[in-house]
């Protein structure tokens, strides 16, 4: 397989590409007797509950995430459980358990289903959904049943002579989903008037990257086009707590923290006032050593380049359609 792949435009619509860091130790804990690792791990499919391949899709691809899986079969999520969020994170693991250490071709994801579909019914009908939207709601209901809070060390300084010990009561969570997914981005945004510049924090699990030509891009291009600088005027206009007044500004993101796991989500339906269309542009992308150095903030920048492991394709148009998905498999390396 080639180094560089190409999505046809008239087969593949919205994808998410998740890459997993290179310098990340992945292993599995599970062998055969013998020592070897079965190739038959993680190659099981997904029962079709009606309409759900949005989720079936989503599913094999955090299936094909090796560090993920490693801690859901090793056992390790059941310390973190909270008792009054652990349905899914536990239908979760039961699911990754079936699909790697299972004897069946195929299993039903539907206790998944159910435990999600409590919180959100929207996912227990049987009409098409957004995966990328199942996603980020599967994502966020795991950090829930897993997080822990982590509280600062107590902090002294002198002032004078006397010396004074105080505590900040500002709690973080962390969880194995903001460990591997959470990344943060830095903006600075300068005022065009007074030429101050600020800057702003935020963190993201999804990168949407729009999609800057209508024919063929790479997806070095929809990265350079989502970190480019841009000018905010008339109604975008930012707030300048220099000049006490709304003023055009000039923002450019950075990420100041690189995850372990990226997923881009790339920007194929576009909305121009009541017009809606699909862009099927030809997108190439690496298969390895993706380099997001360009799009790192120097003082924060520690290099580091992704290997690709899954990707969810959309058949179809706006209005309905078919969610597959690629995944490569950590013991065999076959896509």
């Amino acid at each position: 397989m080639s180094s560089q792949r190409s999505l046809p435009a008239d087969d593949f619509g919205i994808y998410y590409v998740l890459a997993e860091c290179t310098d990340y130790y992945d292993a599995l804990p599970v062998k055969e007797a013998d020592g070897s690792q079965p190739c038959s791990q993680g190659v099981t499919g997904l029962r079709n509950l009606g309409n759900t391949c949005y989720m079936n899709a989503i599913l094999q691809c955090l299936c094909s995430i090796s560090p993920l899986v490693e801690y859901f079969l090793s056992g390790k999520y059941i310390t973190a459980l909270q008792n009054d969020c652990s349905e899914v994170a536990t239908a979760f693991a039961y699911l990754m358990t079936d699909m790697w250490l299972g004897d069946s071709d195929c299993v039903s994801p539907e206790i998944f289903r159910s435990a999600l579909g409590n919180l959100y019914p929207a996912f227990t009908k049987q009409t098409q959904q957004d995966a990328q939207e199942f996603l980020i709601y599967v994502l966020n209901e795991l950090h829930e049943a897993l997080k822990k809070y982590h509280y600062p060390r107590r902090r002294s300084h002198e002032k004078g002579s006397a010396q004074r010990c105080c505590r900040k009561w500002i709690t973080t969570e962390t969880s194995v989903i903001t460990q591997l997914f959470e990344g943060q981005l830095n903006y600075s945004i300068v005022c065009l008037k007074c030429e101050k510049c600020t800057y702003k924090n935020e963190v993201f699990t999804v990168l949407s990257l729009p999609i800057p030509s209508e024919y063929e891009c790479s997806l070095q291009d929809c990265l350079q086009c989502f970190f480019q600088q841009d000018t905010l005027t008339w109604n975008n206009q930012i707030h300048c707590s220099f000049c006490e007044t709304k003023q055009e500004t000039a923002v450019r993101a950075g990420i100041s923290k690189a995850p372990k796991i990226i997923i881009f989500h790339l920007k194929r339906f576009d909305i121009q006032g009541t017009t809606k269309r699909k862009l099927r542009t030809d997108i190439h992308y690496p298969l390895t050593n993706l380099d997001l150095t360009p799009y790192i903030c120097p003082i924060f920048r520690k290099y580091p380049k992704y290997n690709l492991c899954a990707v969810v394709n959309h058949f179809g148009d706006l209005d309905g359609g078919h969610y597959t998905a690629f995944c490569k498999n950590s013991f065999t390396q076959a896509w």
